[in-house]
């Protein structure tokens, strides 16, 4: 070779990069999630043990709300970001056999 790498190379290189950028950001998503499905178990596990009044963020106040109807609604959103969280590992494990793939096919041309 010349000392230049060719197109396909230059390609394949941007393609495996962009891959990299794309895992990385599906990886912060399931970060955040986890984050979320913490914060709502911790919620649940109060609401469930606790007695009394219980409120609920309405933009920048507290609301009065009831228990079961809270329990309800954070219930209704755990299993929301459970099935978020499942679609964010098969992207994960698909991007991660892509980058795979990518990185196998430069390792091939590199050897050209």
């Amino acid at each position: 070779m010349s000392g230049q790498p060719s197109q396909q190379m230059h390609d394949q290189l941007l393609k495996m990069q962009q891959a990299k950028q794309n895992l990385e950001s599906v990886m912060y998503q399931k970060q955040q999630l986890a984050a979320e499905q913490s914060e709502i178990e911790r919620a649940l596990e109060e609401l469930r043990s606790g007695e009394g009044r219980a409120y609920k963020q309405a933009g920048p106040v507290l609301v009065e709300s009831e228990r079961p109807k809270l329990v309800a609604d954070l219930e209704e959103t755990q299993a929301l970001a459970k099935t978020k969280q499942a679609v964010l590992e098969k992207q994960e494990a698909r991007m991660k056999e892509s980058l795979s793939e990518y990185e196998s096919k430069v390792r091939e041309l590199a050897r050209q």
